[in-house]
Formats: structure tokens, C-alpha cells, sequence
């Protein structure tokens, strides 16, 4: 028997989360930008210039989802303290059961909502571009750099993203040397920028006879997808495009054209290629989409250092600052007898999916 109390108690709680939610959303403001919107799509030349018109549509499907989502919810709390009410009344002590895992449900979405609240960055909320390299480890690490590609792709199924692979490079062996993919979704760059880094796995390599440990690395880079930023200007002196045939499985046009391309930029050394698209065209405008995005992410990191540096914060960024450790077996969370610590980095997967443990870990960090 559960205590009413109690859910009261944490219905109030949820309730006053929600609010800060709905102050930090401030519906109005969406309500009006929704409307503005709505008049510039029923504007006979909207669609003159279809990528402003997508970027319209998208903005307004974004807002319009938000809007539902908030009213949602609202109506969730309120079903919950008529629940509460009714089971009161009629002093039916059966209904308590449901009612907690009502509460319970709502508790998790209004945290998942409390946090959309803090991606307040300026491209938080755009799709979000993550390229994989393989590091020290060969092999293994180009192993490694597979395994990271396809947890990514199961946290963004997970929660409700899209995935499109923009340009690989296959291992020697096995694995990938290097993958580059978009996460399409809402919030999909706010969610993932954190993840930017070096990755280090430790377990028992597949690959070794011996069965000895091997410790694998591979860096993640996150950018975000930006369409329209007058504020990044590139002038085509400062590029080098280059083009060649894909590699990989194809078809008929894929391999026998040189419709890959590859975008260095000059003055900063950056290079992005693509060769997902069939055409060259459709490879130029995605690469370009990324040097746009990488420039950004560059101007971000630089900002970011000289705030760093002004405070006398400054920290060494280097390969060996990986920012997530993954120690499997033979290890086990044990105490240290020297110390009687427990090592928070140390973990045991004896069966299961390794790519399933990972992801669990990933979202649990």
C-alpha cells in the first residue's frame, strides 16, 4: 500500500519542475512565432526558394511539437491529481498501484523535458554531424571505432532520431578506420556535443591469440549541421576541392564516376569528403554543409578557450585526455585493498551485448 502523501508530495514537485519548464519555453512567445510562421508559409512564393521554405516548415513543426508536448503534459499532471482526488472519495485502495506508475511516468518525462530546457546553445537545437577516427590499437581500435558508431546509432533509435551515414572508411580487417554520420532530430547537437573526445576500451582483444588485454582508442568529433549562417563566410580562394571515386559497395553510377569530394580549407587546414550521394553535386553541398559546421564548432572552442583563459582556466587539450574510459573483463568493481576505494572506471561483462552494455553506459554517465 502505497502512501498518498507521498504522491502528492511528488506530483507537487513534478508540477512545480513543469512550471519553471513552461517560464523557460514562455509558450506566448512560441504561440507568436508559430503564427508569423503560419503567414509566411501561406505566402504564394514561399516555396520561390525551397531550403528557406524547409527551414520554415522545420522551425514550425519544431514549435508546433513543443506546443503539443507542453499541453501534454499539463494534462497528464492534472489527470494525475484528479486521480488522486478520486481515489479519496471513493476510498478505493486498488487504484493506488496505477496511479504510482502514472506518477512514476510522468516524473521521468518532466525530467527529459527539464532538460531540453538547459540546450539553450546557439545550435543546440540543429541536427548534429559526429566523425569517428581510429586511434593507437590498429585493428582493435579500428574494431573499437565500429563498436562507438553503432552504440551512437542505437542511442539516436532509441530516442527517436535519425541516422545517415555521410562517408566511410573500412578497416584493414575489420572495423573502421574513420565514419562520419548525421543525427537528424531536435536537439540532436545539444544532446551529443558533450560527447566530443577520446574514447579508451580496455577488454580482451578478439583479435589475439593469446588473449591478452589491449587498451584501443578512437576520437569522436561532434559538430552541427548549419544551413543558413551569414555569420560564417568561406570565399572560394580559400578552398581546395578535390574529387575521386567512391569506395565501398556500389551500383552501376556510384563507382564509375568521380563523384566523391573532398573540401580542405586553407587557411585552417580543415578537410571534410563525402561520398554517400550519387551525384557529385549532392556530395559538394553535404561537405560544404560540414566545413560550415566544423568552422563553427572551431569559432565555439575558441571563444570557449579564451573565456578559459581570461579566467586562468586554462587546461591542456591532448590524445591522451580521453573523456570516458570502457574496462571490461577481467576486471570486476572490486576495493582496492591499499586504498578501500572502489574504481568507478572498472566494470565486468562476463555475457550479454557488449554494444548493449556500452549504450546502457553511455546513457546512464
Amino acid at each position: 500500500m502505497i502512501n498518498l502523501d507521498d504522491i502528492k508530495a511528488r506530483i507537487k514537485a513534478v508540477k512545480q519542475k513543469f512550471d519553471g519548464c513552461l517560464e523557460a519555453f514562455d509558450e506566448d512567445k512560441l504561440r507568436e512565432r508559430l503564427n508569423a510562421l503560419t503567414k509566411m508559409q501561406e505566402d504564394p512564393d514561399f516555396f520561390k526558394d525551397l531550403k528557406a521554405a524547409q527551414s520554415v516548415n522545420m522551425e514550425a513543426k519544431n514549435i508546433s511539437d513543443r506546443l503539443d508536448d507542453l499541453k501534454s503534459k499539463r494534462n497528464a499532471i492534472r489527470d494525475a491529481e484528479e486521480y488522486v482526488a478520486l481515489i479519496e472519495a471513493e476510498n478505493d485502495d486498488s487504484l493506488e498501484g496505477e496511479l504510482n506508475d502514472l506518477v512514476t511516468d510522468l516524473e521521468a518525462k518532466v525530467e527529459a523535458l527539464h532538460l531540453t530546457t538547459l540546450l539553450k546553445g546557439e545550435y543546440d537545437a540543429n541536427n548534429a554531424i559526429l566523425t569517428l577516427h581510429a586511434g593507437a590499437g590498429g585493428t582493435e581500435a579500428q574494431d573499437w571505432t565500429e563498436m562507438l558508431y553503432r552504440m551512437y546509432k542505437m542511442y539516436a533509435e532509441k530516442n527517436g532520431f535519425g541516422v545517415e551515414v555521410l562517408d566511410v572508411l573500412d578497416g584493414d580487417e575489420a572495423g573502421l578506420k574513420s565514419i562520419t554520420f548525421m543525427v537528424k532530430g531536435l536537439n540532436a547537437y545539444g544532446y551529443l556535443k558533450a560527447e566530443k573526445g577520446v574514447h579508451r576500451l580496455v577488454r580482451i582483444s578478439p583479435f589475439d591469440s593469446n588473449a591478452r588485454r589491449h587498451t584501443s582508442f578512437a576520437s569522436l568529433e561532434v559538430m552541427p549541421e548549419i544551413e543558413n549562417d551569414m555569420t560564417i563566410k568561406v570565399a572560394p580562394e580559400e578552398l581546395r576541392i578535390d574529387t575521386y571515386r567512391s569506395g565501398g559497395a556500389g551500383g552501376q553510377h556510384i563507382n564509375k564516376t568521380d563523384s566523391a569530394v573532398r573540401i580542405t580549407h586553407i587557411p585552417t587546414g580543415i578537410v571534410v569528403t563525402c561520398q554517400n550521394e550519387r551525384s557529385q553535386i549532392q556530395n559538394r553541398e553535404t561537405a560544404m554543409k560540414m566545413l560550415i559546421g566544423k568552422l563553427a564548432e572551431l569559432r565555439e572552442r575558441e571563444l570557449s578557450e579564451r573565456n578559459a583563459e581570461i579566467k586562468g582556466e586554462l587546461k591542456k587539450i591532448e590524445w591522451g585526455s580521453q573523456i570516458r574510459s570502457y574496462v571490461f573483463q577481467p576486471y570486476t568493481l572490486v576495493k582496492d585493498h591499499r586504498t578501500g576505494y572502489e574504481d568507478p572506471d572498472v566494470f565486468s561483462v562476463m555475457n550479454g551485448n557488449i554494444d548493449e552494455f556500452i549504450f546502457d553506459y553511455l546513457r546512464k554517465a
